[in-house]
């Protein structure tokens, strides 16, 4: 049985709820989100002052160790954010608002969502930083300089994986799938493939399955709740925190005031730290959904 939240909101997506308009749609975010992303490319030419120096500033966004890689990776989003509010309403004809849910409740519950865990979050870290020190990245004073630029960028990041994967994704599948293992279960696969990171080597197994949990977590209070506003506050403080704050060596640290001791390609630790996470994964997803 599903939550009689969830069915009001997939709703909308009953109206137009055709497979074509689906694969359709998926194909005009991918057209959007290269031709922005090529668009700002071009626009690296009269900063970087040479075309042949822009092919090896993008080669190096495959290791992004400096703030600028990393919000120009932020920023990228806008175009998949564009091209998801593009495809709803010119393939199903709904606007974008209904991708989020009752606008009260998605509000309400993503505040309530940083409220229950940012402590939470904050308490982690303050015991794995008991545990093992991290190392310093970014100068404090030049952090607190990026952040304004960059937590804007960083809810874009968040909201345009929301509206596609929890939101355009679930949504239409729901609308067109009772099964839970393809409306639920799809969209957290592609989203956890989409997370390959060449970097993690082995490691990789460890690091697709956790993200495949978290994934499976947030469409679970998705449902739950009939909106994006968890998801949305759980994924915003998780990846300011893995992002912003403790970034693991050898993946997106350019914005980050500290790095830990082992890359993310080391065998030993790592796996360990993963197993950690996945472990707090489960425990915020039980306690967002016993609060929420």
């Amino acid at each position: 049985m599903r939550a009689p939240e969830f069915e009001d909101y997939i709703a909308p997506a009953r109206v137009y709820p055709e497979l074509w308009r689906l694969f359709a749609g998926l194909l005009v975010m991918l057209l959007i989100y290269t031709g922005a992303t090529i668009f700002m490319v071009i626009g690296l030419v009269p900063v970087l002052q040479a075309p042949l120096a822009v092919i090896g500033w993008l080669q190096s966004l495959t290791k992004p160790t400096e703030p600028g890689q990393t919000l120009f990776l932020l920023a990228t989003f806008l175009g998949m954010g564009l091209g998801v509010v593009v495809a709803t309403q010119a393939m199903h004809f709904r606007g974008v608002e209904t991708l989020f849910g009752p606008r009260r409740e998605t509000m309400r519950d993503f505040f309530r969502t940083l409220q229950i865990l940012v402590p939470v979050y904050a308490l982690l870290l303050a015991i794995g930083w008991l545990i093992e020190r991290p190392e310093a990245n970014l100068a404090p004073g030049r952090w607190l300089m990026l952040l304004p630029i960059a937590l804007p960028l960083l809810f874009v990041q968040i909201a345009s994986e929301e509206m596609l994967f929890r939101g355009y994704l679930q949504q239409q599948l729901a609308a067109r799938f009772a099964a839970r293992v393809v409306w639920m279960g799809l969209p957290a696969v592609l989203f956890s493939a989409l997370h390959y990171n060449p970097e993690a080597g082995m490691t990789n197994v460890f690091v697709l399955i956790s993200i495949l949990i978290f994934a499976l977590a947030a469409a679970d209070l998705t449902e739950r709740t009939g909106s994006l506003g968890a998801a949305m506050g759980w994924h915003f403080v998780n990846n300011f925190g893995s992002l912003l704050v403790l970034s693991v060596k050898g993946t997106i640290n350019g914005l980050s005031l500290f790095v830990t001791p082992y890359d993310v390609s080391e065998q030993t630790v790592a796996p360990i730290g993963l197993a950690l996470e996945f472990l707090t994964i489960i425990v915020m997803w039980r306690l967002l959904r016993a609060l929420l």
